[in-house]
Formats: C-alpha cells, sequence, structure tokens
C-alpha cells in the first residue's frame, strides 16, 4: 500500500522560542496530517546537536536534543513562569534557526525549570533514571564535563578523565552531581515530552519515521567511555575514519572524520 508522507523536523516547526519544540505547534502539524489524509511524518535524527550543530554528529546516540522541549508545558507544569523565557530575545531571523542565540538561553531557561523540580517527589522520574541508567548515567556526567572543561572536546581534557580512568570518573561523578542532575533532569522532560507527542500522533493514525546518524562522532560519549568499541590507538584517538570515494559529485572523495567500528567479532 502507497502511503503519502512529509518531511518536517521538529526544528522546522513554528515556534516563537528561536526554534520548533514539541508544544503546541508540533500537535497542530499533526492535525493537519491527519486531516490531509497524510499517513507518514518524516523528521531527522532528534539526538543533541554537537559541532556544526548537525544532527548527523551528536554527544550522544541515546539522548533527546533538549532544544526541542517546550516551554509552555514547562510552565503548565509549574516549572517555569512565562516571563521567564518570553523575556529573551530567542532570533535574528524568524525563518531562520540562530543556534548561537538558542545555545546562550536555552539551558538557562531549563536550569529555571530544574531549580524548581523535586525529584525526589516524583516517581516517573525515578523510573525513568532507572530504566535509561545503562546510557544516561555516563551521558550525564559526559555532559557535566563537558561544560567543566569549557565545551571542550573529550580529547582536550586532562589526561586521566579524558582517558575515562576509574578513578578520575569516581571523583568527577562525586563532584559534579548536582550538574549531572540538571542533565538526566532534562533527558526525562524530553522523553515524556516526545512520547507524549509520539503517541498523539499514532493514535491520529500518523506513524513517525526517522533518520539517525551513520556512524557516531568522535566527541561523543561512546568514543569517551567505550573507546574499545572503535578503531583507536592506545591514547584513543581514531586509526581510521570514514568518508566516501571520489564520485560525480566530489571528484576528490569526501573525509567525514568519524571513527569507525570494531567488527562485533574483533570485540574484547
Amino acid at each position: 500500500m502507497r502511503k503519502s508522507c512529509i518531511l518536517m523536523h521538529i526544528s522546522s516547526l513554528p515556534s516563537e522560542y528561536g526554534i520548533g519544540k514539541m508544544g503546541r505547534s508540533a500537535y497542530d502539524f499533526v492535525d493537519f496530517l491527519r486531516k490531509s489524509g497524510t499517513k507518514c511524518w518524516q523528521i531527522l535524527p532528534l539526538s543533541p546537536t554537537s559541532y556544526g550543530d548537525s544532527p548527523y554528529q551528536s554527544f550522544s546516540v541515546n539522548a533527546g536534543n533538549p532544544y526541542f522541549i517546550d516551554f509552555d508545558i514547562l510552565e503548565s507544569e509549574g516549572l517555569l513562569e512565562h516571563h521567564e523565557f518570553s523575556s529573551f530575545t530567542w532570533e535574528s531571523d524568524p525563518d531562520k534557526v540562530d543556534y548561537s542565540i538558542i545555545y546562550e538561553n536555552c539551558f538557562k531557561v531549563l536550569r529555571m525549570a530544574y531549580d524548581r523540580f523535586k525529584p525526589t517527589k516524583v516517581a516517573e522520574y525515578k523510573a525513568f533514571c532507572d530504566e535509561n541508567k545503562k546510557w544516561l548515567d555516563e551521558y550525564a556526567l559526559f555532559m557535566a564535563l563537558k561544560d567543566k572543561n569549557g565545551g571542550k572536546a573529550w580529547y582536550e581534557w586532562d589526561e586521566e578523565i579524558a582517558m575515562h580512568k576509574a578513578k578520575a570518573v569516581s571523583e568527577a561523578k562525586k563532584e559534579l552531581k548536582k550538574e549531572t542532575g540538571f542533565y538526566k533532569f532534562m533527558q526525562f522532560q524530553f522523553y515524556k515530552q516526545w512520547g507524549e507527542l509520539k503517541k498523539y500522533a499514532n493514535d491520529s493514525g500518523i506513524q513517525i519515521i526517522g533518520d539517525i546518524p551513520i556512524y557516531c562522532a568522535l566527541d561523543s560519549v561512546e568514543a569517551w567511555a567505550s573507546p574499545r568499541l572503535f578503531q583507536f590507538d592506545k591514547k584513543h584517538m581514531p586509526t581510521a575514519v570514514a568518508g566516501c570515494p571520489p564520485d560525480d559529485f566530489s571528484p576528490t572523495g569526501q573525509l567525514w572524520g568519524n571513527q569507525l567500528d570494531i567488527p562485533q567479532k574483533d570485540r574484547l
């Protein structure tokens, strides 16, 4: 059976806050799809953007992009007051996403929400952290360490923590407990809002289909915490990187720079 599909990434939805979010405009778009008889909504990767703000270069293969968390929903939950996010200047051109503005302001707003959040009183939050512990703890620590190091890539940190030495990691977990809590909070809010939006779409007869990056990024929690999975040398630097050979569109080929996985049979 043939189905109609529209490609519209979350970031391209209408928004007063500089970038599309998983709030009212997303639900309105689902309603439009349903009324128009469109059966599929195609999106791009939902992962956090890193260098160049590309969804194909992410700090994590599991995490969701905090930029898409809807402020109005947080306000309805008592975590924000409207003036706290409406008073910011969110865009320089309403037709474009200015990632520098989003980067500077979005986390300021989300930290206000985090300061009001009472994790011990939210059973759903504890369940989320328990269910996603396998990736969430390491991701939250990775991002907290990036903040501590001024946003630098992990391979530019002090050697002990860059090499993921057990003692350094243990000390960092104790030192950055509040910061890791902030990143867990953002992932909880992202996945809660995304789950509700996806359910609404599915209940409306709309399938959501999407894309994922071909490779992990070098500056990612996976590369930092699981170097054994990649073609790295003893200093955890790539011995080979991804690209593609010359073709009609690129006579010299392309060098993407992403590290390559070790084949499953060769992993320790």
